[in-house]
């Protein structure tokens, strides 16, 4: 071997020696983490990326939701208003991208105007925000509409946090940075070594399951270190393993039925009225092993949650069919005219409860002799939004950033891209309209059950369900603690624990 052969072999050991001891160093093998859903891409402003991305420890807001219901900041240190539609937000200092340039209003306005520019769910409680950085701290935000509290509206899914780059990607700025991704299947995660506490964090091999049997089943053999949202008819089965924890937890979420108004045989707000009143919704959670039934559009533990049980009323079901002209056939079931009452009820695979309560539905609706074809699909947003159903069974977050307003002004005021029941209703929008302009926490509440009693009445949707999810943990995650539903499920804290 020559001494030149030599000098460049001690030249690429140095190289790669400093090459090692400058790169991170994180805590022991990467977690395993399974689950139904998964981000469909990496572009915060398309669909839900950005709550998927939260979710998945990747991403931050300005401000967020705490493991106690409360609103607190996160990148963001204050806000407050200097007129009626423009206020300031203070930035927390010292904050870095995962690419290790600072966090600067000027990079967000970027990242939040691109938002708004593409996703309509973003405009849904001030419309449309304009943002100016002051200086590298203070953002300027306007807002289309009066908004009484913007700390609120930044919690909200769509507005994760972010830098776009001139390639056309983004930087985040949370726990996490992803190192690979594979479209539908699994998505790594490493620490961002400009979080703190990076080196007490594990990478992350997070991967989508297509049902949640193949997820348990991954949990029992061992290839999991934590399967977020088994299905409830495993959990009594999986307490009995030795090596594995699992924890249970309320969620803000409701299962619930948007009713598609458009379609002709749901236009009938008495036909919507009898389906509601069949709904049996102590079977619907006894069938699910977990949750309350629900009283209204927002779990129980929330100021502006319905306060009384929604009655299920089978003979009051049938009059309203009767008097819509949908009479018994010599089959029990209804008919109008020759033409039968067949609605087709979707749901979809990544909530397995929903799946749980789709024959449940089906047996409820038959006793009022309303026949139900099923289908379960895998883009729900997809079809929804297509129109291609009667009964679309749901699970949604109804209160993400602790405020009443935004589920409402997304997923049922008029004409909202959300709007997945097409129902449009003047006097229902002019309840809503009221949230722009109050910021009395209690007169808040009066609105949002005043709104409910609209939804009651009209019938759009039918909350049926306040579920309690489970997750299953290996000895290694067996102290984790779930909490904000499956808003947070990766966190800085979720460290080792043996």
């Amino acid at each position: 071997m020559t001494s030149q052969t030599l000098s460049r072999l001690a030249a690429a050991w140095f190289t790669a020696a400093a090459f090692a001891t400058a790169g991170p160093v994180f805590a022991g093998e990467p977690l395993r983490v399974g689950a139904t859903y998964i981000t469909s891409g990496t572009d915060p402003a398309k669909g839900s990326n950005g709550w998927a991305l939260v979710s998945h420890g990747v991403g931050e807001n300005l401000f967020t939701v705490d493991r106690d219901g409360k609103l607190v900041p996160e990148l963001a240190e204050k806000a407050e208003r200097i007129a009626d539609l423009t206020w300031t937000v203070t930035l927390k200092p010292g904050r870095l991208f995962s690419d290790d340039t600072p966090v600067t209003a000027k990079a967000l306005a970027a990242g939040f105007d691109t938002t708004f520019a593409n996703n309509k769910a973003a405009l849904a409680t001030g419309g449309k925000l304009s943002f100016e950085a002051v200086d590298d701290l203070t953002l300027k935000v306007t807002t289309e509409k009066p908004v009484p509290f913007i700390q609120a509206l930044f919690a909200e899914w769509p507005l994760i946090a972010y830098k776009p780059t001139e390639a056309g990607n983004a930087v985040f700025s949370g726990p996490y940075r992803i190192s690979a991704f594979k479209t539908d299947a699994s998505i790594t995660l490493e620490p961002n070594v400009h979080f703190a506490g990076a080196d007490q964090r594990s990478p992350v091999n997070f991967r989508k399951f297509g049902d949640a049997q193949t997820l348990t089943l991954a949990l029992e053999a061992g290839e999991l270190d934590m399967a977020f949202g088994l299905p409830s008819e495993v959990v009594s089965r999986l307490k009995t393993h030795p090596d594995l924890t699992i924890k249970s937890f309320p969620v803000g979420y409701q299962y619930l039925a948007f009713f598609n108004t458009a379609r002709p045989l749901m236009a009938d707000v008495k036909v919507r009225r009898a389906i509601d009143l069949a709904f049996d919704r102590k079977e619907l959670a006894a069938a699910i092993n977990g949750g309350e039934p629900a009283t209204g559009a927002y779990a129980a533990y929330f100021p502006f949650a319905g306060q009384e049980a929604r009655p299920t009323d089978l003979a009051r079901a049938g009059a309203l069919l009767d008097e819509a002209g949908w009479a018994r056939g010599s089959g029990g079931m209804r008919e109008k005219g020759g033409t039968p009452l067949r609605l087709l009820v979707i749901t979809y695979p990544q909530r397995p409860d929903l799946v749980t309560m789709l024959p449940v539905v089906k047996a409820e609706l038959a006793k009022i002799g309303i026949a139900v074809d099923t289908q379960v699909v895998e883009n729900i947003q997809q079809v929804a939004s297509g129109g291609d159903f009667d009964i679309a069974l749901w699970a949604q977050h109804t209160a993400p950033s602790g405020d009443a307003a935004f589920f409402l002004n997304s997923m049922l005021r008029s004409g909202a891209s959300l709007n997945y029941a097409k129902y449009a209703s003047p006097d229902f929008d002019a309840i809503l309209d009221r949230f722009a302009t109050e910021g009395d926490p209690a007169k808040r509440v009066a609105i949002a059950l005043d709104a409910q009693q609209k939804i009651f009445a009209d019938a759009p949707a039918s909350f049926l369900v306040s579920p309690v999810w489970y997750v299953g943990l290996s000895k290694r995650l067996k102290n984790y603690e779930p909490w904000g539903s499956d808003y947070h499920v990766l966190r800085a804290d979720i460290g080792e624990t043996e």
